[in-house]
């Protein structure tokens, strides 16, 4: 099914977009210990990426060009890699091979590929190819898609896995430019996150070009049995055949969302905004790819009611993609902005009723990350340290939960006008930049607290991002809504049948409230009770069905044995996984059964999920 390899040379610079840190930015850059790049001394500016997608061996090989700039005309420039294959590296213009070495390294951080250079080289040139274990691509044959005819792939690079699929100097402090030309099988569409093909051709070579400098995290490519539907101006969704209808009416409101976005905090820097459905075992619930963000087939609920995460991920063209944290340590100014904006944009357009329920489940899912790691565990901090182990350590709720109530708490502190005006300029003074905790809080002090001795103490700076767990004064978020369905919980528990609870216009987010609040410890009747009236066993929405699970795990309601494997076996996203399998893990029944359908599901997960899952379940 593979064709053949394709090389081409591409001089292609970069654009007007605020480019590149300069030579200056550059020597005062902060240091990323997740990277062996050393962009002080030679960084790479731009890539044209070559490469030919081989499904019968599940390779991706060609070549990788990129246009440096050395700093301090030093003899060598460092990418990172792992499990990579590297033949050859060439220099300049004529292609000139040159020698190289990859020094040792470690499981997590991969290898450092060391390439001699000359002062004056300007060009280098890096054949290789990938191996079928390569952690950010997931190869998934046919029977894994929801067309059951062909095969797909899709690569998955954030924090640290570009490196495992491209040579690449793999920190979010790095940006590039780039080009790409992609052979895949010919009944196949490849895109990328850049700008792209919108239909199949006949010769199954497809080119992007990425304009806008973006970080290496952003980097991604997926290869389907694609079509492409427009939602509007600027946005459309390409999804398997056999799903874009469900994801077309699910997604409707995209254009609404990136009208109230811009209202917000100014213009949209990436041109489209589209949507790619990938099939289940997508590890994540989205990934901002720019111009293309990957999504979960998870949120398909056939009544839109789980699209907060499509703000989420459009919320990300400003917060992460327009301005990045420049290492993991910082991921709060990556997810705690999105998370703060996501609500936003769904207050603008839902009302205040709406995000005020966003942010009781935020605060919720905190609550549970903070009693997991113990609320005085350094990692509860917002600024970690997260020296010698995997960045996906940090990838927690306290980034994303306590980030966003922090900049809650600024907002309540100053004012929403005075606020919005700061994260304006905020966005628009480091765009196509990447920043840390540092320049941020610098940038807060000038800009916002001016000094005010008072506010700085209501802002609680050291509170919140250097001190574990919540500052002592946090008020919780509460929702009107939610008070409701607190009453009718209330009603149940004193003996109301299910069937006669007045649940009639609750949205999933109100749902996910009641079951959240049912008691752990629950009889068989009132297990059967609750599925009789609501059939949550048989929930098309994701998020209800996995929190009811987690209450049939506990009660060994043997009713929704069925499903739950079912649904382990399908579904690879890891917000969901990993609450399931430790709940099973708890007893040793529960556990036998979690091996046992891991041993089947495994296979359709991707390395991201597999990774956690293989430490709790060994």
């Amino acid at each position: 099914m593979a064709g053949s390899l394709q090389l081409v040379a591409c001089s292609s610079q970069p654009t007007n977009e605020k480019q590149n840190m300069s030579a200056e930015q550059m020597q005062h850059a902060t240091a990323d210990v997740h990277s062996f790049a050393q962009p002080t001394q030679a960084v790479a500016r731009h890539l044209d990426l070559d490469i030919d997608v081989d499904f019968d061996r599940k390779v991706l090989g060609g070549r990788a060009t990129y246009q440096i700039e050395n700093l301090t005309g030093t003899d060598k420039i460092i990418f990172d890699t792992r499990d990579l294959d590297i033949e050859k590296v060439y220099l300049g213009e004529e292609m000139t091979e040159t020698t190289f070495r990859l020094d040792e390294g470690d499981k997590v951080l991969g290898r450092p590929l060391i390439v001699d250079i000359k002062p004056d080289t300007k060009k280098v040139t890096i054949a290789y190819r990938t191996r079928p274990e390569a952690a950010a691509l997931q190869w998934l044959n046919p029977q894994q898609t929801a067309g059951k005819k062909h095969p797909f792939l899709f690569t998955q690079s954030q924090a640290i896995l570009a490196r495992t699929w491209i040579p690449i100097q793999d920190s979010p402090g790095i940006r590039i430019t780039y080009k790409a030309k992609v052979k895949v099988p010919k009944a196949l569409l490849a895109v990328m996150s850049a700008e792209n093909p919108v239909q199949k051709n006949e010769n199954g070579v497809y080119t992007f070009s990425m304009e806008q400098p973006i970080p290496s995290y952003l980097m991604a490519l997926s290869v389907g049995d694609l079509t492409f539907r427009n939602i509007g101006e600027h946005t459309g969704i390409y999804a398997e055949p056999a799903t874009i209808e469900a994801a077309a009416y699910e997604f409707a409101e995209m254009d609404k969302m990136l009208v109230a976005a811009e209202k917000l905090y100014g213009r949209y820097r990436w041109d489209r905004y589209d949507l790619l459905v990938l099939p289940p075992s997508f590890p994540f619930g989205g990934m901002e790819n720019p111009r293309l963000t990957f999504v979960t087939p998870t949120v398909l609920a056939k009544d839109r009611s789980l699209t907060s995460l499509i703000a989420h991920e459009l919320a990300h063209s400003w917060s992460g993609n327009l301005v990045t944290n420049a290492t993991w340590n910082d991921f709060w100014l990556n997810e705690g902005f999105t998370v703060y904006f996501e609500r936003r944009i769904m207050e603008e357009l839902y009302g205040r009723d709406y995000a005020d329920m966003l942010h009781v489940l935020g605060y919720q899912d905190l609550q549970e990350t903070l009693a997991d790691k113990g609320a005085d565990n350094p990692d509860t901090r917002l600024k970690l340290d997260l020296a010698g182990r995997d960045p996906d350590e940090g990838l927690t709720d306290i980034a994303y939960e306590k980030g966003n109530f922090f900049l809650v708490n600024i907002e309540r502190a100053v004012g929403r006008e005075r606020f919005d005006a700061f994260l304006n300029k905020y966005f628009s003074t480091f765009a196509f930049e990447s920043t840390n905790t540092d320049k941020f809080l610098d940038f807060l002090r000038k800009e916002l607290i001016q000094g005010d001795a008072q506010l700085a103490e209501q802002i609680n700076v050291d509170g919140w991002v250097y001190a574990p767990g919540l500052p002592a004064d946090f008020k919780a978020p509460r929702s009107s809504r939610f008070a409701k369905v607190e009453q009718v919980y209330e009603a149940w528990k004193n003996g109301k049948p299910a069937a006669q609870l007045n649940t009639g216009d609750w949205s999933s987010h109100e749902w996910l409230h009641f079951i959240r609040m049912l008691p752990e410890q629950m009889s068989q009747q009132q297990m059967a009770d609750l599925d009789k009236a609501f059939n949550f066993t048989n929930s098309g929405n994701s998020e209800v069905l996995a929190a009811w699970f987690l209450h049939a795990i506990r009660n060994n309601y043997v009713s929704a044995d069925k499903a739950l494997e079912e649904f382990l076996v399908r579904v690879g996203r890891r917000k969901f996984l990993v609450p399931i399998y430790k709940a099973l893990t708890a007893s040793p029944a529960g556990k036998k059964k979690a091996l046992a359908i891991y041993a089947k599901a495994r296979p359709n997960y991707h390395a991201v999920s597999t990774v956690t899952l293989d430490e709790l379940l060994k």
